[in-house]
């Protein structure tokens, strides 16, 4: 099976892309971020012709979350938000497929390290520490699968010095992806690849896709239960390529069945 994440700056742009991606790859399971777009205009007509189900977490303008799942897989236990988190902004959605609890996030991204919007993100991650640390001792199967807004290391950033101390790259952010890996996760990109320059995130100006001068904050993180299953774990540039792209692109991983 193959899940995967895809941050796609709008649904309602980038639908087409998605179908053909679906299509092109045949993925059983991806979570999206960054919907842009109302709980009741999801479009769930497109995505059931596609061949997949669908749950979602929408939002006008700004976050929202979706997974889909290749029929005849099925959801069960879905949940919306982090349960006890009175938060405004819609940004997380679980399920559970084939015996994996999938959870999608579109992680906090703070604008600044001096941003009133950054404290938010810091407790945000903390919110969502103790709701992942609940759901693997439910779910010792889990996925935790998103846009994180944080590049874990210096070689996940094309310019370390430059993004030094940054929003994305500041320690308390690191830290915070640190103490999740701690509770019983792997980052399964870094199980197979570590080359340098790999990016799942590039600025749409000044060419610096073309130029390859991005960020690696896209993650899938497996549980220590499932890592076993774990076979690849890939970056599909393909997408950031097309019309019209997302400025992130999808990150790919198979485990066995």
């Amino acid at each position: 099976m193959r899940f995967a994440t895809w941050n796609v700056n709008s649904l309602k742009v980038r639908l087409p892309q998605v179908l053909q991606w679906l299509a092109d790859t045949g993925v059983e399971v991806l979570c999206l971020q960054e919907l842009k777009m109302d709980q009741d205009v999801f479009p769930l007509a497109e995505i059931k012709a596609a061949g997949y189900r669908a749950a979602w977490f929408g939002q006008k303008t700004y976050n929202g979350v979706a997974i889909l799942v290749r029929a005849p897989l099925e959801m069960t236990d879905v949940v919306a938000g982090i349960p006890g988190y009175g938060d405004e902004q819609r940004r997380v959605i679980a399920a559970t497929v084939d015996g994996v609890r999938v959870i999608c996030g579109y992680f906090v991204n703070g604008e600044a390290v001096d941003s009133p919007k950054y404290p938010y993100k810091l407790e945000w991650l903390s919110k969502l520490e103790g709701y992942v640390a609940a759901e693997l001792a439910k779910h010792p199967n889990l996925l935790l699968l998103g846009d994180y807004n944080i590049a874990p290391e210096d070689r996940d950033v094309y310019d370390p010095e430059g993004w030094h101390e940054q929003v994305l790259c500041s320690t308390p952010e690191r830290d915070a992806f640190r103490r999740l890996i701690a509770l019983g996760l792997s980052d399964s990109f870094r199980l197979f690849n570590q080359e340098e320059k790999q990016y799942s995130w590039w600025d749409y100006r000044q060419m610096m896709f073309r130029r390859n001068k991005g960020v690696r904050i896209d993650h899938i993180l497996v549980s220590d239960a499932l890592k076993p299953r774990a076979q690849a774990c890939e970056i599909d540039k393909a997408p950031r390529k097309w019309e019209r792209p997302s400025d992130h692109t999808p990150v790919v991983l198979t485990l066995a069945d």
